[in-house]
């Protein structure tokens, strides 16, 4: 492939960062930062992130609210990468945060996150969590069950707003491991039980819980848009005379391009089919995670071994794998590949991990340029779920955070050392 249709196929792909490019040396650039030399700074693997990315995409939810009503919110799904500077970064463009556990809570706050604008989810909330959050002065609490919707009450001396998690019976089309709003899921209050209302009528007769709205997350990964629209007429359906219902939070789920096949919705049609049906005098909020950071970040990685096995396949082994990337072993996620310095494909080759154990595969059939020891790797749309979820299996360290953003290469997160293997040792 010539370096203009390297160039053409990099600038119009969905899955890498906005703004990347193939540059004049042939090499892929992220956030205006070559990576062959991000990799000769800080080494592999990597997370690198185009900061004005994530900062664009944020902005873009907001303008699409911002541009059809009054009434909304828009919160960051932390839990897609619980990183620091990425709270900090929403925080400055106006974005409120949902945090899942006393950890992203911490962050969230020492972030800068002002705790009104908080959000606290979770379906098995620990005691030590919930008082965390109300002596923390969080806005607000979405309840998951009954036991807790006791503890909160018990613990409180103030007024604490919360919503109520519903699970409406909408089983949107992706894999059965993120769908979330069926009846037979482990969170919320289910619809078709009666749960859900059982659960109103018990806040509203709590001492100090003060419900002022209705939350549902459908899924992860969802592709289609009329699944929303069937969540919020199911929130709507709650709703009363004999209670004020101010918000109606329709969670995150927004797809992402994990490949050029994929064609997720836009923005606006999504923040569209959210509004569409929603009530007047209704806040709005949406809590998009993997469609704000996800096709934001790349991984690097160094090849280190080639295994031709003939009529079989090719193996290139990266120094990373399951440990800095789970999702592929998870629930069989599809990701692209490239050579950063030669893109364009050729051979037929399955990108294998350093792990001992024989799932250990980041991509498989994979056209990869001439793959040869020590080529930087680089596979695309990994800013959602990769960090989060990394692991020290085999004891390996996990690796940095860095940010680019006009050329200019940050780390955020240091890499780990083997001493930080050890630290909590006794």
């Amino acid at each position: 492939m010539s370096t203009t249709s390297e160039r053409h196929a990099v600038e119009a792909s969905p899955v890498y960062p906005a703004g990347s490019r193939v540059n004049e040396r042939g090499h892929l650039e992220v956030g205006g930062c070559d990576v062959v030399d991000v990799v000769a700074e800080f080494g592999t693997p990597a997370y690198i992130y185009a900061e004005e990315d994530i900062r664009s995409r944020a902005r873009a939810y907001l303008d699409a609210f911002r541009s059809r009503t009054d009434d909304y919110e828009v919160l960051y799904a932390s839990k897609a990468a619980p990183i620091t500077a990425i709270y900090k970064l929403c925080a400055e463009e106006g974005l409120s945060v949902d945090v899942a556990s006393g950890g992203e809570l911490h962050m969230a706050l020492r972030a800068g996150f002002d705790p009104a604008r908080i959000y606290l989810h979770g379906n098995n909330k620990t005691e030590a969590e919930l008082r965390y959050a109300a002596e923390s002065g969080v806005g607000h609490v979405i309840v998951d069950s009954f036991g807790e919707i006791q503890r909160l009450d018990a613990m409180l001396d103030r007024p604490q707003e919360v919503l109520i998690r519903v699970t409406p019976g909408v089983l949107p089309t992706t894999h059965s491991y993120v769908q979330t709003g069926g009846l037979d899921s482990k969170f919320g209050f289910g619809l078709e039980d009666g749960l859900a209302a059982r659960a109103i009528a018990e806040v509203r007769a709590s001492r100090n819980l003060r419900l002022v709205g209705l939350h549902a997350h459908i899924g992860s990964q969802i592709f289609e848009l009329e699944p929303y629209v069937s969540a919020i007429d199911a929130l709507a359906g709650l709703t009363g005379p004999d209670w004020e219902c101010r918000i109606l939070n329709v969670g995150g789920g927004l797809g992402i391009a994990y490949t050029a096949d994929d064609a997720p919705p836009s923005i606006g049609d999504y923040v569209e089919a959210l509004l569409r049906n929603a009530p007047d005098d209704v806040t709005v909020l949406c809590e998009p995670g993997r469609a704000l950071v996800g096709n934001a970040g790349v991984t690097l990685y160094r090849v280190g071994t080639i295994k031709r096995i003939r009529g079989v396949r090719t193996y290139v082994a990266v120094d990373g794998g399951m440990s800095d990337n789970l999702r592929p072993m998870l629930y069989g996620a599809r990701y692209e590949a490239e050579i950063a310095d030669r893109f364009g494909g050729g051979a037929l080759c399955t990108i294998a991990g350093m792990h001992c154990e024989s799932g250990d595969v980041l991509v498989r059939d994979v056209e990869l340029n001439d793959p040869r020891v020590g080529d930087v790797l680089v596979v695309p749309a990994t800013g959602a779920y990769s960090h989060a979820m990394a692991n020290n299996y085999n004891a390996v360290r996990r690796p940095p955070v860095v940010f680019c953003r006009n050329g200019d290469a940050r780390v955020v997160v240091r890499r780990e050392t083997y001493d930080d293997l050890t630290t909590r040792d006794v």
